[in-house]
């Protein structure tokens, strides 16, 4: 073996060592071990849960099927990202057209605390119709929270030790017709194109 050959193996070595710990951490992610059925990752984000609407009616994971849906986590304090993924959607429903009533949103407080039915229901006034909340008691966050991974912190604010915000996971996530996840659903981008990647599921 000569001297290149002997400098080249350990660093390809190394490459392939991070190479399959990348792919391993990524398909744990999206649930595609273990070579259950169904749709990628649906055996490791989503699941059934039992929560309440805007309007105060019980909503859970059947009534969301038959369409493809969008979920993401939030509160009404939000400062920025909750109400600017609000808005994302309004304008990706917008986008839609005719076609926004064959698919959906909910938006879940990881907040209920605060964000009661009424709350959530003036909150969602200023975005578009078909968006939909959801709170619950906090067992019932709990498990949607972890059943879609999702990671919520309460961070005690500096200046009233009576208040706070909460420190969460702004991915946004795209369910199809059977509630099962498809892949993390980007608003960051042309309304238009969002909108075309959507009715790709429609």
């Amino acid at each position: 073996m000569n001297s290149r050959t002997s400098h080249i193996l350990p660093v390809l070595a190394a490459f392939l060592t991070g190479l399959v710990i990348f792919l391993g951490v990524f398909m744990f992610a999206t649930g595609n071990l273990g070579g259950g059925s169904g749709a990628p990752g649906s055996s490791a984000i989503g699941g059934p849960f039992q929560l309440i609407d805007q309007d105060g009616k019980p909503i859970s994971d059947q009534d969301m099927k038959g369409k493809p849906f969008l979920v993401f986590f939030g509160f009404t304090h939000c400062p920025d990202v909750c109400p600017t993924t609000l808005f994302e959607v309004s304008e990706l429903m917008r986008a839609l057209g005719k076609d926004a009533d064959r698919t959906s949103a909910l938006f879940v407080s990881i907040d209920p605390e605060r964000d009661t039915p009424e709350k959530l229901k003036d909150y969602l006034s200023s975005f578009d119709p078909r968006a939909r909340a959801a709170t619950g008691d906090r067992a019932a966050i709990d498990a949607i929270s972890k059943a879609y991974r999702v990671y919520a912190k309460k961070v005690p604010s500096d200046k009233d030790k009576d208040d706070y915000s909460m420190d969460h996971t702004a991915l946004v996530y795209l369910m199809d017709k059977q509630g099962r996840f498809v892949a993390p659903f980007s608003l960051k981008r042309p309304p238009a194109e969002a909108a075309a990647e959507l009715r790709k599921y429609l």
